[in-house]
């Protein structure tokens, strides 16, 4: 097991209830030895224009998962995982069902931390694919 201690989905959900991930309905369905996967539902709030997923709300959905990934592994009490680069190829688009990202790692170093996200649609079709480097810093240094 890859985490820092053996979390439940009550716990990881309690972290996506909150901000920009309880606006956008993502919510963590499964948690693994090695993975996490969480899902977010193709309603207006994340539909660009033309009426199809935006791309941009793969990214933060991508971004969500892995972040609180590299949260789950670290000791809370000394490190935060925080965002340092992103990266996401949109192949298909969607416009309706449940966007599920499966997040696994590519990475677990002492100072970063990489991540594979995949996304699919309910037909089980990818539909992006990302890759996310996290950054581990000491609490002591948020500002």
């Amino acid at each position: 097991m890859i985490w820092f201690r053996k979390y439940a989905l009550t716990e990881v959900n309690t972290i996506f209830d909150k901000y920009m991930t309880q606006l956008l309905g993502i919510k963590a369905i499964e948690i693994n030895d090695d993975s996490i996967i969480a899902a977010m539902p193709i309603t207006d709030n994340v539909r660009q224009p033309f009426g199809i997923l935006h791309g941009g709300a793969s990214v933060v959905l991508a971004e969500s998962i892995g972040s609180v990934a590299s949260n789950l592994i670290i000791d809370p009490e000394k490190y935060a995982g925080v965002g340092l680069d992103i990266n996401a190829n949109h192949v298909r688009s969607a416009s309706e069902g449940m966007l599920t990202a499966t997040c696994s790692a590519l990475h677990i170093g002492k100072t970063t931390h990489v991540w594979d996200i995949k996304m699919h649609d309910d037909n089980q079709k990818l539909i992006c694919i990302s890759r996310l480097t996290v950054a581990i810093i000491e609490k002591s240094r948020i500002i």
